[in-house]
């Protein structure tokens, strides 16, 4: 295997240098000439400390951008949002890769760009965002609670318990903190401009449209998401949580729902 990868970027290598000499034969007089100059000065470049160390942080940071993009990253939990699953300093991995040929999901722990977080395309936010090196995109972790196509509603009981109704069924959870702990929901005759500030939380029901999610944080007292802000595009998940690493007695894998 080594002496057949060896050949191939021998092969590759001597290809590309043809195909470079074939490039320069077509060139007029004056600029070949300073094609050649050009290549003179790029060898002394790089082969110079200076040239090495650039090479060598390009390099670097490429591969940081295909690791963090194509197969995952590490994360810190900042708040107690996901309480009891996620407590503020665990250390997760979230994996990325999935996200290229699945979709989220229900009970899924996902990070991901909320609603209120604007994304710039302009080259150094883009790079920060896609290193994680000084990024201040503010990202948040939750769970899937609804599905594209779902209809989700929170109820009350008379207990003082609530619960999440999916297509108008309970849907019963066995991992959030409390069921006692929801917020109240906002009376019938509230004004409906009230509604729109995401500090209210709402509870529906909320449908569901086409790559539309619901997120809501296991601890239910105390979780700022879709039942603030509302349902979330597929295009802002960053991964899935799967791992947590840290601290040593902490550690466990953060199975999927069967």
């Amino acid at each position: 295997m080594s002496k057949f990868w060896n050949d191939y970027k021998t092969r590759l290598k001597e290809k590309r240098k043809e195909g470079w000499a074939n490039f320069k034969s077509k060139l007029s007089p004056n600029t070949l000439n300073f094609v050649e100059d050009c290549e003179k000065k790029w060898e002394q470049f790089n082969q110079s400390s200076i040239g090495e160390m650039v090479n060598t942080i390009v390099f670097v940071l490429v591969m940081v951008i295909i690791i963090r993009f194509f197969i995952g990253e590490i994360r810190w939990i900042p708040s107690g949002s996901m309480h009891p699953t996620l407590i503020e300093g665990d250390r997760i991995v979230v994996e990325r890769f999935s996200r290229f040929f699945e979709s989220p999901k229900r009970g899924d722990i996902m990070v991901f760009y909320p609603p209120s977080t604007r994304l710039s395309n302009r080259f150094i936010p883009l790079i920060t965002r896609l290193t994680g090196i000084l990024c201040k995109d503010v990202a948040y972790i939750k769970r899937v609670i609804g599905l594209p196509g779902d209809t989700i509603e929170i109820k009350h009981e008379m207990d003082g318990s609530a619960y999440v109704y999916i297509n108008g069924e309970k849907y019963v959870e066995d991992y959030i903190q409390s069921p006692y702990e929801y917020p109240s929901c906002p009376p019938p005759n509230i004004d409906k401009i009230y509604l729109l500030s995401d500090q209210i939380m709402k509870c529906g029901p909320f449908k569901l449209g086409e790559d539309e999610y619901f997120m809501m944080g296991d601890n239910r007292g105390n979780s700022q998401d879709s039942r603030y802000w509302g349902k979330l595009k597929k295009d802002r998940f960053i991964g899935r949580a799967t791992f947590v690493f840290w601290p040593i007695n902490r550690i466990k894998i953060l199975h999927r729902f069967k």
